[in-house]
């Protein structure tokens, strides 16, 4: 049932996979999913509903950065 309360826009982590194999370089798209993967692991225990959209806030954030730094280097 806490998923349901997970704000609408939550990234699964197999849709952060699909967007990070946009990522050209595969060594940069391996870290990226060795580091997704270890947030989640590390993150996992977490419970509390104001800690999990506040991780969950800070991941969307890296994301745009990281989609911003993408397009930047399309560029």
């Amino acid at each position: 049932m806490a998923a349901s309360r997970l704000p609408l826009a939550t990234l699964m982590l197999k849709q952060f996979i699909r967007r990070q194999q946009q990522v050209p370089n595969d060594s940069d798209r391996k870290y990226l999913k060795d580091w997704a993967r270890e947030e989640f692991k590390r993150n996992k225990s977490a419970t509390e509903e104001d800690t999990i959209r506040m991780m969950i806030t800070q991941g969307n954030m890296q994301l745009k950065e990281l989609e911003k730094t993408l397009a930047l280097a399309k560029s």
